[in-house]
């Protein structure tokens, strides 16, 4: 069982991962039209951000690696009789890219957990349709505090990387800004929405 595995069922109980998912989901929806769109939330978890964006787009599928999280995940979809919401377990890094094609791939606090950055923005460029947005919530390049020391993860982004990153995966119109933060052991961590659209 994975950490996130055993972690699923008290997940939503943490009142700072709903309110988090709030506001980056009203800060997205500030910055697209969602109307009629087609969302894959990567990395979803229990879906506290697509939970969000659900009223305002046509479909969302939820995509995680964690089948403890997909569970609680349909629970929540099943309770919510939420018919335009599909969790898949996916990993784009190792499984062939879906034929489906998006208008949106959104993703919050989990790009860190993903070592190859260029590698998932590649994979979200193609599954994104012509003139798709991303919308990549996660943290600011740290000094490793933020995990446990043995943690195999990226220690936050530095922006000016990230855009540099964004470009190098052919997206336009990228645009990077703070939209709240993580506190956590008397620590406040800035998360930033970086925002870009495939040609």
């Amino acid at each position: 069982m994975s950490e996130f595995d055993a972690r699923a069922g008290s997940w939503d109980q943490d009142p700072a991962k709903v309110a988090r998912a709030l506001t980056v989901g009203r800060a997205i929806a500030e910055a697209v039209s969602l109307a009629g769109l087609r969302v894959l939330e990567y990395g979803c978890g229990t879906g506290l951000l697509g939970f969000v964006l659900r009223p305002q787009v046509a479909w969302v599928t939820l995509a995680d690696t964690s089948e403890g999280m997909l569970a609680v995940l349909r629970a929540k979809i099943v309770a919510a009789g939420a018919p335009n919401m599909t969790p898949v377990c996916l990993d784009l890094l190792s499984q062939s890219v879906p034929e489906a094609r998006y208008d949106l791939v959104c993703s919050l606090m989990t790009l860190h957990h993903v070592l190859d950055t260029r590698g998932i923005l590649d994979r979200f460029r193609e599954v994104l349709a012509p003139g798709g947005w991303v919308a990549l919530a996660d943290l600011d390049a740290e000094d490793g505090s933020f995990h446990a020391p043995e943690a195999e993860v990226h220690r936050g982004f530095d922006r000016g990387a990230f855009e540099a990153q964004l470009t190098q995966a052919g997206f336009l119109d990228i645009r990077i800004q703070t939209v709240c933060e993580v506190e956590k052991d008397n620590r406040h961590y800035p998360v930033f929405l970086a925002l870009a659209r495939r040609d």
